[in-house]
């Protein structure tokens, strides 16, 4: 296949969770005649990332993931023949997670990621966290598509991506709810550079709270076959709503992935043991760390 295009729905949310699947369905189709192979939202679509302090009205929030504002997604995806990685607050017990679920162009389920990295400093103290990092094959018009997932904090953590890699992932699928500056894209830039592959993060517009857009997609192809070097974005969106298309170039990823030197075939597991001890030590060490 040549290109594997990730729609980023850079986009505001209504004001009730029907307004936000109405306005998701009129981007998703606009994604399709765009001539995209998955459209992404950002992180938390269903209720436009809002964390209530109050754990009744969070809990009234959260949604089943069987709920129809997830499966008229899957139906849409079939509709459209293209896939829409939709994100929500899923009821769980004993509290609500922070959910991306991605339908293939059959509208069939094909990944479902629980955020890992929850951000317990904060009101995501009020989440249950995800369990693993999970790729899956998506099937597209173009081929296979191994897709990954992280989910905003998560990109702070290498391991992530890392995992993700290992696992076969060849592009991640990022949702986000953050300000988007220099330090933050450049991590994942660097995600994409160390594991050779593309990430596709998607952010709310300005004016959201604590958003600025700035949505990015980046290929993770540092050197042309010359050994040049060359700028491995694809996309970076300005502050604004709006519809960016992603384009990756996947046989050219697959070819820089045999050839080039990152991601596993050097790697030494055997010196990282350091890596799975859970102590905390000073400087690190927080109070408000989930227990």
């Amino acid at each position: 296949m040549n290109t594997f295009t990730v729609a980023i729905l850079q986009i505001l949310p209504a004001d009730s969770r029907d307004g936000n699947l109405q306005k998701g369905i009129e981007f998703c189709r606009k994604a399709k005649n765009a001539g995209a192979d998955l459209a992404l939202f950002p992180e938390m679509f269903s209720c436009g990332y809002d964390i209530p302090e109050d754990l009744g009205a969070l809990q009234n929030l959260a949604i089943h993931a069987d709920d129809p504002f997830i499966s008229d997604f899957g139906q849409l995806a079939k509709e459209l023949d293209m896939a829409i990685g939709i994100t929500f607050l899923e009821k769980h017990d004993p509290l609500p997670r922070n959910t991306l679920r991605v339908f293939d162009r059959h509208g069939k389920e094909v990944l479902t990621y629980a955020k890992v990295h929850t951000c317990d400093f904060g009101e995501e103290c009020r989440l249950s966290p995800g369990e693993d990092f999970y790729t899956a094959e998506l099937d597209t018009a173009g081929g296979p598509v191994r897709i990954g997932a992280m989910i905003c904090y998560d990109r702070e953590f290498p391991e992530s991506a890392r995992i993700l890699m290992l696992k076969g992932a060849e592009i991640l699928l990022v949702p986000n709810a953050c300000p988007m500056e220099l330090n933050r894209i450049s991590q994942l830039r660097g995600r994409a550079f160390e594991n050779m592959l593309g990430i596709v993060t998607v952010n709310y517009p300005y004016p959201h709270p604590d958003c600025n857009g700035h949505s990015t997609a980046f290929d993770g192809i540092a050197y042309r076959p010359d050994g040049s070097w060359r700028d491995t974005l694809v996309v970076e969106a300005g502050e604004e709503e709006g519809l960016y298309l992603a384009p990756f170039p996947m046989d050219a990823l697959r070819q820089y992935r045999k050839d080039e030197v990152h991601g596993n075939a050097y790697r030494r597991p055997e010196k990282y043991g350091i890596l799975l001890d859970s102590t905390v030590r000073e400087p690190f060490v927080r109070a408000d760390k989930r227990k």
